[in-house]
């Protein structure tokens, strides 16, 4: 837990925990709504695969994007418009009027987001706590996303049986807010 003694790093832990959480509730959201609105297992294979095929494609430019800039200030920007894309799911879930398509279009807002996120937030660890805490920062980050794995898809379940997937869309944008502020 040596990595927890740097101030910056303790408050981005808690908030990346929380966020994390939330990201793993949408995706548990996102797979029930695309299986409600369609009832295709085909049409929820298209949706993961839009929102992972960024990643594939564009995951090399994000890394070099993430070694050239200010990896606090884009991760910044970048966690912001994770928020929007939550929010405006779950205003569209809550609101009844969510289609497949917003869904698809949606999931790529979201692949290509993470494809400059996700090297640019392994990358900030290291400026955060130095290379001495460095292999305990990456072991707590290692556990915090398993633990959100499972924590994450359980709350998901609670929320979509009692009051819809709108809800746990709604909680994730407002999960961001943790991070963003462990940023700022």
């Amino acid at each position: 837990f040596s990595s927890l003694s740097n101030r910056n790093y303790r408050k981005y832990f808690f908030g990346q925990s929380i966020s994390l959480i939330g990201t793993w509730m949408q995706t548990t959201a996102q797979a029930w709504l695309v299986l409600t609105l369609t009832h295709s297992a085909t049409a929820l294979g298209l949706v993961v695969g839009l929102q992972t095929l960024p990643m594939l494609v564009l995951g090399p430019y994000g890394g070099v994007l993430a070694d050239r800039i200010d990896k606090r200030r884009l991760m910044i920007v970048l966690q912001s418009l994770m928020l929007v894309q939550a929010l405006v799911l779950g205003v569209l879930t809550l609101a009844h009027v969510v289609t497949y398509i917003d869904v698809c279009i949606l999931a790529v807002v979201l692949g290509l987001n993470n494809c400059f996120e996700n090297p640019s937030r392994q990358a900030f660890v290291l400026e955060m706590v130095g290379s001495k805490d460095l292999r305990n920062a990456v072991s707590l980050n290692s556990t915090i996303v398993n633990a959100a794995r499972s924590v994450g898809p359980a709350v998901a379940g609670v929320l979509i049986a009692t009051v819809g997937e709108g809800w746990c869309f709604m909680l994730n944008s407002l999960s961001f807010v943790a991070v963003v502020g462990s940023l700022l």
